[in-house]
């Protein structure tokens, strides 16, 4: 017979569809197993729509009726929440669908559900457990997790640049550094991202339209946009792209280089994830108050020489960790995660 943990990455490819669409509620995966068979499956689309638990059931139920259901075993990447919101709890979906056990994998760090629906499911007789590794599953809420601990966002540092760490070409080279496949890459980050975060100096160098426009992609809002700018609002370009498009009123000013308000302010719009796309000042301003989480840098086959750095000036070493290596086009991708230390302030 099939493990808990076969059941349960199943689940987690399930969870995987909803990375980018469900926040402020994280992504979530759900399987229900009987005779080792799969009844049912399901992934949370978006908040307000139903959990991936109530998912999986009217699933199993529409396939095999709701005898069918009864005893069986149902694997979820987080723990069922036990409250009644903009949906009602998951525990009481379960009970009344007569399944007899639930395998979770990663605890709900949200204080509201945490370790609740143990004591409830348990109270009606199912048999609750975790899976031994959970890594996979935590790995999906990190961004949510973040938030409910600290009350900021998850933070991805994103830049494209040459071998010597600049970010622009010699003048009269062209505007590109990577290639096009990177290029189509950032669209997914973008896609997974709830918000993309900028300064005004990009805005007025560049005048970037941050938007997600691959249409490939499964259809969502676009990402909110935040401006980080030094001076006072008015003095950004009026008629820049984030003002004029169809999605201005999806644009943010933070005004004062306040970084923390920015991501305060991002928060309470319902973002997990936060995608800085920025020059090397603002970049080094994020990961000198160790609010940066991950980075996403992007090699281009370049020496340019050019005097614009992707990183700033920073006040010591930034460790990177978990690192991995991608070719993308005739590009390299250093994803990584950013090293937290005492060093480090959010002030």
């Amino acid at each position: 017979m099939a493990s808990d943990e076969h059941w349960m990455s199943l689940a987690v490819i399930e969870a995987e569809k909803g990375i980018g669409l469900t926040s402020p509620n994280p992504p979530v995966g759900a399987v229900i197993v009987k005779n080792d068979s799969i009844l049912g499956k399901g992934w949370h689309q978006m908040a307000g729509k139903p959990h991936a638990e109530r998912e999986a059931i009217a699933t199993a139920t529409e396939k095999h009726g709701k005898q069918a259901i009864q005893g069986a075993t149902i694997y979820v990447t987080l723990e069922p929440c036990s409250t009644t919101g903009r949906t009602p709890a998951c525990t009481d979906g379960i009970i009344e669908a007569g399944i007899t056990r639930v395998c979770y994998g990663s605890k709900d760090p949200n204080p509201a559900h945490a370790g609740k629906a143990d004591e409830i499911l348990k109270e009606k007789g199912i048999g609750v457990s975790r899976i031994s590794d959970t890594q996979a599953c935590d790995l999906l809420i990190r961004p949510f997790s973040k938030v409910q601990k600290t009350g900021l966002p998850w933070v991805i540092l994103k830049s494209g640049m040459s071998l010597d760490g600049n970010i622009t070409r010699p003048k009269g080279e062209g505007k590109w550094l990577t290639s096009q496949e990177s290029r189509s890459y950032v669209q997914r980050l973008r896609h997974q991202s709830d918000a993309i975060l900028t300064g005004g100096q990009t805005l007025r160098a560049d005048d970037p339209a941050l938007t997600i426009r691959d249409t490939s992609l499964p259809e969502k809002p676009q990402p909110w946009r935040m401006l980080v700018t030094q001076q006072c609002g008015s003095n950004l370009p009026t008629n820049a792209q984030v003002f004029t498009d169809a999605y201005a009123d999806r644009t943010l000013i933070q005004e004062n280089g306040d970084l923390i308000a920015s991501l305060n302010r991002l928060v309470n719009k319902g973002c997990n994830t936060v995608l800085v796309e920025a020059g090397g000042t603002l970049m080094a301003s994020f990961l000198r108050a160790g609010l940066a989480d991950e980075v996403a840098f992007f090699y281009a086959p370049l020496i340019t020489g050019t005097p614009i750095p992707a990183i700033g000036f920073l006040t010591h070493d930034i460790e990177l960790t978990n690192q991995t290596y991608q070719r993308i086009g005739n590009d390299i991708l250093l994803s990584a995660l950013v090293a937290k230390d005492k060093k480090e302030s959010h002030t």
